[in-house]
């Protein structure tokens, strides 16, 4: 098997854009700049060897479809933050760790365990009234009414692939 090479150049450049759209988003990089590097080095990594970020603390499968859920920023992100103060693999963790008042650590796997769909379509009048399907971010949450998704979601910038028909 092939090694994968990374550029420390491509780590340092892909680290200062996640941290810009972070902050701009309200979200927050691992203030351990060694280990979010590494973190960032395993999603160049596997863009080489997939073609997408996937998670680099998580198993891929190398179909994208497959590992939509788990492509960076994960589907899991949000949940884990409120839950955890930090997503599974920590690359993202909330203010209380950045303040030094929590330390990131191992979180319980929540892939698989909550993946409830919503269901498209509904019994009910007024919704089936709408002028436009809605579409949810499955990443942040984030909700818009057009006839198709956006190419990039304006929150935290997930790609359109990962919005699911909500409404």
């Amino acid at each position: 098997m092939r090694k994968m090479r990374v550029a420390k150049e491509d780590v340092l450049k892909l680290y200062q854009r996640l941290n810009d759209e972070a902050e701009a988003s309200g979200y927050h990089l691992n203030p351990d700049i060694e280990f979010t590097k590494e973190l960032i080095r395993g999603l160049l990594t596997n863009e080489q060897r997939y073609g997408y970020w996937a998670c680099p603390c998580r198993l891929a499968s190398g179909a994208r479809e497959e590992d939509l859920d788990i492509v960076c920023p994960c589907d899991y992100r949000d949940h884990d933050l409120t839950e955890y103060d930090q997503c599974y693999c920590a690359l993202y963790v909330s203010e209380k760790v950045v303040r030094g008042e929590k330390t990131t650590g191992s979180i319980p796997e929540r892939r698989g365990t909550t993946q409830e769909k919503a269901k498209a379509g509904s019994s009910s009048k007024a919704i089936s009234e709408l002028s436009f399907p809605v579409w949810r971010c499955r990443v942040c949450g984030y909700l818009c009414a057009r006839e198709t998704p956006p190419e990039i979601c304006p929150i935290c910038k997930a790609r359109r692939e990962r919005f699911e028909k909500f409404i």
